[in-house]
């Protein structure tokens, strides 16, 4: 498996989780959770740097090394 791909199994599965926080009545969690998931993806997508892609880079390959 992949980096990147594991990144957006990872994001599914933490959105889950906060749905599964809502619906269980833990509001302020699923808010905190849900939070960290926007700024987790705003810093993504304006500077292009992912956190936890850097940390999964250690232990899983990119997505590229797999077409060439």
């Amino acid at each position: 498996m992949c980096v990147e791909k594991l990144q957006k199994i990872l994001l599914a599965m933490a959105l889950g989780i906060a749905m599964m926080l809502a619906a269980s009545g833990s509001i302020k969690s699923a808010f905190l959770l849900q939070l960290f998931i926007m700024i987790i993806l705003i810093v993504s997508g304006l500077t292009g740097f992912c956190y936890i892609t850097k940390v999964l880079h250690t232990a899983f390959p990119s997505c590229d090394k797999d077409k060439n």
